[in-house]
C-alpha cells in the first residue's frame, strides 16, 4: 500500500494527475489509466467505465483513493504518464494477489 501511495504521490507532484470525474470528462489529451475509489458511487463508476472504453484506457478500482491521493473525497484519478502508469497498475495487481 505505501509503494502505491509514494507512486500517486510522486506522480501528483509531478503533475501527471488529473483529478475527478468532471476534469477527466473534459480532458482532451491523452490517458494511460484511470482509477477510481471502490467505494465509489454507481453513477461515477459507470461515468469511469464510459471514460475506460471512450478513450481506450485501462481502469482500475481501489480502495481508499481518497487516503493514497491525500485529497479528501477524491473518487476518481487519470493518470498522463506511461511509465507512472504501468508501475501504479503493477503495484495494484500485487496489492490483489496479497489480498
Amino acid at each position: 500500500m505505501s509503494d502505491l501511495k509514494g507512486l500517486l504521490s510522486l506522480a501528483r507532484k509531478a503533475g501527471y494527475v488529473v483529478i475527478g470525474v468532471d476534469n477527466l470528462s473534459g480532458y482532451d489529451k491523452k490517458l494511460f489509466l484511470l482509477l477510481h475509489d471502490k467505494s465509489a458511487g454507481k453513477s461515477l463508476v459507470r461515468e469511469m467505465n464510459f471514460l475506460s472504453k471512450k478513450k481506450s484506457v485501462p481502469l482500475a478500482d481501489v480502495d481508499g483513493l481518497e487516503e493514497l491521493m491525500h485529497i479528501p473525497n477524491c473518487k476518481a484519478v487519470g493518470i498522463r504518464n506511461k511509465k507512472f502508469s504501468e508501475m501504479i497498475l503493477t503495484e495494484i495487481e500485487k496489492l490483489k494477489e496479497s489480498e
